[in-house]
């Protein structure tokens, strides 16, 4: 399951560089080839917010900064094979 992280170290699990439409991206990779994939999106801090969504985003963080999941995106893909 693909999961972003905002906050403290920066934009992504493993590099500042990384952004939100990297992991969409890869979670729509993952619908595509399993049929389905949830994108979680963890933030640490009201910079992680700010930088998510903007001050509305630090708002909502600010109402619960202890929540474990900011959003979840759950992501259902259904191939209807080749149309003529």
């Amino acid at each position: 399951m693909p999961t972003l992280v905002l906050g403290r170290d920066g934009m992504g699990p493993n590099s500042e560089e990384a952004d939100f439409k990297a992991f969409v991206s890869y979670a729509l990779d993952q619908a595509m080839s399993r049929g389905e994939a949830t994108l979680d999106v963890l933030i640490w801090d009201e910079a992680g917010a700010l930088t998510y969504g903007g001050d509305d985003a630090v708002e909502r963080y600010s109402e619960d900064p202890e929540a474990s999941v900011f959003e979840r995106f759950e992501i259902k893909v259904n191939c209807a094979g080749r149309v003529p």
